[in-house]
């Protein structure tokens, strides 16, 4: 069903062009008090081709209201089950044509002005029978505002493929050449934050090295400051993925404030099974990066322990059986190099209340049962994590749109 939404002026021959034009099947007129009479009259003339309704405006000198009566208008189409809607620009007040444009751009639907060469001298209104109609491009298809807002949409909720598929579509348009390199970097922009998300630090910063600073440049040329201050607050994370790469696999804090980042993105998501399986991975990490800190050796590799590394501990350093046994020979560790007050042994000396805290994930489908985890279960662990250690906490947050 193909609908027209139509601006009711006071004079009638624009709106019959557009009614003769776009021949509707349904017609919703916008009329102010003085233009309902015309409204009317058409009605009365035509309403007989097609399926007719009429909103009347209070004040047609109102932005507000104009806006407001445009989106009922297209409720009322949507409720008829539109499969085209036309919305006419040429009758009516300034405010209400605006209203209409406002409300309307980004919504599918096509505009139509009725104009001529031939005007009045006097009224400057076109001369009777001189009329015609025009096409109107919406001009947000071409500046790709719904795209753009579909990318922002799929940012903010951590959606990364969806955004970059909004990305591919921005790309297949006609460009300016600003355009073209901003899109394309934040095309890497996105691609680097999946990887990220995915543990793989180092292709994540083959991305984003590149494509971060060009997307910034652009948007700080451009003056656009909601993208300056997104791209800005990655810009300043990436010191800290720079660290983990750095670091080449080894057992850091830095490494560690990321996995429990990527557990909170989990946690967003309404994951909680596996954001609090990246918690239990958090408690083995917090042992094995408190020790490469303070000893200097890796855990979990052999080459790089120390001459005086206790033989009896291999098995339990190597093979341990569960966290707690980690624990365990963390704490014998410190003994044997004289170790005091150190991470590990304040996990250590927490060990029933981490059994108690963790008894929830060893439930979960993720480890032993099928009950699934609650928010207050993660929570709960990660409140335990960043109490006991300021290194415990999460790394600051993707910014949002």
């Amino acid at each position: 069903m193909k609908v027209l939404i139509l601006s009711v002026g006071t004079t009638r021959a624009p709106l019959e062009e557009s009614l003769a034009h776009h021949a509707p099947e349904g017609v919703i007129f916008l009329a102010s008090q003085e233009s309902h009479p015309v409204a009317a009259e058409l009605v009365r003339e035509y309403g007989g081709s097609f399926r007719h309704y009429t909103l009347l405006l209070e004040d047609a000198e109102s932005l507000l209201e104009g806006y407001q009566t445009a989106l009922r208008a297209l409720k009322k189409a949507l409720e008829w089950e539109a499969t085209a809607i036309v919305a006419d620009l040429t009758g009516g007040t300034k405010p209400m044509a605006a209203g209409l444009a406002l409300a309307l751009t980004g919504r599918g639907v096509v505009f139509s002005y009725v104009g001529g060469e031939r005007r009045d001298p006097d009224t400057g209104r076109v001369v009777s029978g001189a009329e015609r109609l025009r096409l109107l491009e919406d001009p947000t298809a071409r500046l790709g505002l719904k795209e753009w807002t579909a990318f922002t949409r799929a940012w903010n909720a951590l959606n990364l493929g969806v955004a970059l598929s909004e990305l591919d579509g921005l790309l297949q348009r006609p460009l300016s050449p600003s355009e073209e390199r901003f899109y394309r970097a934040m095309k890497g922009v996105v691609e680097g934050l999946m990887e990220w998300d995915r543990f793989r630090h180092e292709r994540a910063l083959a991305l984003l090295a590149p494509s971060l600073p060009v997307a910034l440049a652009v948007a700080e040329a451009w003056g656009h400051g909601a993208k300056v201050r997104v791209l800005k607050g990655l810009e300043d994370l990436l010191p800290h993925l720079r660290a983990i790469v750095e670091a080449a696999g080894k057992p850091t804090f830095a490494l560690l404030q990321d996995l429990l980042a990527n557990a909170e993105r989990r946690a967003e998501l309404g994951r909680f099974d596996d954001a609090l399986a990246r918690l239990y991975r958090a408690l083995e990490l917090a042992v094995e990066a408190d020790v490469h800190e303070r000893l200097g050796f890796v855990l979990k590799d052999p080459r790089t322990w120390p001459e005086g590394f206790p033989e009896s501990l291999r098995e339990r350093v190597l093979r341990p059986r569960g966290l707690m046994e980690l624990l365990d020979a963390a704490f014998d560790l410190d003994l044997a190099f004289a170790q005091t007050n150190t991470l590990a042994q304040k996990l250590y000396g927490e060990k029933n209340r981490i059994q108690a805290l963790l008894s929830r994930r060893h439930e979960s489908i993720l480890a032993h049962g099928t009950r699934p985890v609650e928010e207050e279960d993660y929570r709960r662990v990660l409140d335990f994590l960043t109490a006991l250690d300021p290194r415990l906490s999460p790394l600051a947050p993707w910014p949002r749109f």
